[in-house]
């Protein structure tokens, strides 16, 4: 029997550097997990690329989406939708492989209802003062969203009880160190292992 993969959820408030972790976990040539490219509404940032990145949709083309179940989590957030599609995320677990996934809050909620084993990791600022310093320094904000992010990042901090593991991201590389260990040591959790070794007992 195939033992499915895991689903690994990074997730915490804007600005917080959930991209720049996942870029730096993914540039290990010994990484195994399967990228599930988030889609969204929101215009490319400089640099980014339709189908690395995101899969950048218009409004009309999300919606559509929504209404058609293809979706395993959307959220709208500051004016824009993000969200999963399911099917590449159902078909990849069942080959063994693990998901990543690099979401926003509000959809690792949606995620936790229907998939309670997967592994929840809230990526936390050192401080709030920092956190609101990484998204002044994009550049890319108005005066108004700054704000709307530091009050929203506020509320999905007061979230973090949904979650199985908090990492500080202080420096990348050690945030990256920490969220491999925990995959690691799921792995190694006893429920998902069991099955297999008590074959062993089967054997004379």
């Amino acid at each position: 029997m195939q033992e499915k993969g895991l689903l690994i959820v990074l997730s915490g408030p804007s600005g917080v550097g959930k991209g720049t972790v996942r870029k730096e976990i993914f540039s290990h040539p010994d990484t195994a997990f399967e990228y599930s490219i988030s889609m969204t509404t929101r215009l490319p940032r400089e640099g980014e690329k339709d189908g690395v990145d995101y899969f950048f949709k218009s409004r009309e083309e999300f919606e559509k989406l929504i209404r058609q179940g293809k979706l395993l989590e959307y959220a709208e957030f500051v004016g824009n939708y993000y969200g999963t599609p399911v099917d590449y995320v159902r078909q990849t677990l069942d080959a063994g492989k693990d998901v990543f996934l690099e979401i926003e809050v509000k959809g690792a909620r949606q995620v936790r209802e229907k998939f309670p084993e997967g592994l929840f990791i809230f990526l936390m600022p050192p401080s709030l003062t920092e956190l609101k310093n990484r998204i002044v320094t994009r550049g890319t904000e108005t005066d108004d969203i700054i704000h709307n992010r530091m009050l929203s990042a506020r509320e999905e901090i007061e979230m973090m009880e949904l979650y199985d593991y908090v990492v500080e991201n202080d420096q990348v590389d050690l945030a990256c160190e920490r969220v491999r260990a925990i995959v690691t040591a799921e792995h190694c959790r006893r429920e998902r292992v069991e099955h297999r070794y008590k074959k062993l007992l089967e054997v004379e």
